[in-house]
């Protein structure tokens, strides 16, 4: 028969804390109305030296005032694509306790029209974001020129 000690050693395994820690009041929070609001909150936390260089993709978290509780870069890729993983963008939302949020990228060749898989990747992110009661509100792609909102030309999913 084993003991308490011995289970302990045989068995370890890591320990999941989760932590919210937010130092800007509620009331200072920047509120994001349309998707220029959105826009300016994007490009005023993009590194201007990468925005026409390699493809990054972010999202904007978002409380039940539509007030933003932070941006978080869910991945970095090359020249002419980038891969999301679900995963990291709902386990940045959850621990956030967002309401929403808004997905963005930029195209570094200055093209302001949504692909084929800007379009099935956003649809999948909703999907996924219905499940866990997380609202997709847009989907933003920028450059250094301007932007292009999901919303605002009537595709979103």
């Amino acid at each position: 028969m084993e003991n308490g000690a011995n289970v302990s050693a045989i068995y370890q395994f890591a320990e999941v804390e989760l932590v919210y820690k937010n130092h800007v009041k509620a009331s200072e929070r920047f509120t994001i109305t349309r998707s220029h609001d959105a826009y300016s909150v994007l490009r005023q936390s993009w590194d201007e030296n990468k925005i026409g260089f390699v493809e990054q993709f972010k999202i904007i978290l978002i409380n039940r005032a539509n007030r933003v509780l932070g941006i978080y870069e869910v991945s970095q890729g090359g020249t002419c694509g980038v891969v999301v993983d679900l995963k990291l963008i709902f386990a940045a939302a959850l621990k956030a306790n967002a309401h929403g949020i808004i997905l963005s990228h930029n195209h570094p060749s200055g093209n302001l029209i949504a692909s084929e898989p800007d379009r099935l990747l956003t649809e999948r992110i909703k999907k996924a974001g219905q499940l866990l009661d997380i609202l997709v509100m847009d989907h933003i792609i920028i450059t250094s020129e301007g932007y292009y909102s999901f919303v605002d030309d009537d595709i979103m999913p």
